[in-house]
């Protein structure tokens, strides 16, 4: 038995995605956290009124190098007046390649991200991304952890990582989860979901729609 999705191949040169549980350091994380893919397919399809609330899909992430360098940050104070620019070391990747499947709507998602309403931007404003999409059938069998970002409970390998899941459009409220993702790659099977004609593990995400965040004060 196989199951029809739609492969996505998005690639950019360079990437950035600052790890928010650090408040003050800028310390980068090793692959995009699932809100920050979420929002490139918001912005393909228009923004968020048009992406259904259940939609999920699965991800794997790698990258040839990353490095560190030196970004120029303009803080507020808490009355919101400037202060004096500050530079900071940034932690980015280089040669970025983020590989979704899609489940659901899969013409609807081929035709937006072949002609997305807004520019794909992974991570921050100015990396711009690329998107190539291809109709694949996957086993309904566990695959290989390889370089695939999976829920902790579906993997054995790999740095865990706590990651915004969702966020509210009003940005005041984050869902958050538990992950496992391992740069080098891994060859422990998944303990769930489906895989690629190559073997490779295809679990999905929670959704990530910004009206699963949680509300209140």
């Amino acid at each position: 038995m196989s199951r029809p999705a739609l492969e996505v191949t998005v690639t950019a040169p360079v990437a950035s995605f600052r790890n928010p549980l650090y408040a003050v350091l800028q310390v980068g994380l090793p692959c995009p956290p699932p809100s920050t893919v979420g929002g490139m397919l918001a912005a393909a399809a228009g923004g968020w009124r048009h992406v259904p609330d259940t939609t999920r899909f699965a991800m794997a992430f790698r990258s040839q190098a990353k490095g560190t360098d030196l970004e120029t940050f303009h803080p507020l104070q808490q009355q919101g007046k400037p202060t004096s620019p500050t530079p900071k070391e940034r932690d980015y990747l280089w040669g970025v390649e983020l590989t979704l499947w899609l489940l659901d709507e899969l013409e609807q998602w081929e035709r937006r991200l072949r002609r997305p309403v807004w520019p794909l931007r992974l991570g921050r404003s100015q990396d711009l991304a690329t998107a190539r999409t291809r109709h694949v059938e996957l086993s309904n069998t566990p695959g290989t952890q390889g370089h695939a970002l999976l829920p902790e409970a579906d993997a054995d390998d790999g740095e865990h990582l706590r990651m915004p899941t969702a966020v509210s459009l009003d940005r005041a409220h984050t869902r958050w989860g538990t992950y496992r993702y391992a740069s080098d790659g891994s060859d422990r099977p998944a303990r769930d979901g489906l895989s690629t004609a190559d073997g490779l593990a295809v679990v999905l995400l929670p959704p990530v729609h910004p009206d699963t965040a949680p509300t209140g004060s």
